[in-house]
């Protein structure tokens, strides 16, 4: 049986405290197929969201689904490295 086709998921441009409950609510809509964020007009994240993301990394590596994140934009990486994280850690990858 084939993999189905991976969806794309653009990420708003705030991912603050008022996102992280519907961005948690899309991800787990998505769960059990393979998964690509768009990241590139990201301008702020908070560590809710960061939380949110990093859950969702481990729960597609979990099931055996991919989850990728596209062009994160520099407000992304820098919230990231601020927060002592690696991009790779919110990547899941299926063997």
């Amino acid at each position: 049986m084939g993999k189905t086709a991976t969806e794309s998921v653009t990420l708003p441009n705030e991912l603050d405290i008022k996102a992280a409950g519907p961005l948690a609510a899309e991800l787990l809509a998505a769960r059990g197929k393979d998964l690509t964020l768009n990241a590139s007009q990201i301008e702020r994240v908070g560590g809710q969201c960061l939380q949110v993301l990093l859950s969702a990394a481990a729960t597609w590596a979990a099931d055996g689904s991919e989850l990728t994140i596209e062009e994160p934009s520099p407000a992304f990486v820098d919230a990231i490295q601020t927060a002592g994280l690696d991009l790779a850690k919110f990547t899941a990858r299926s063997n």
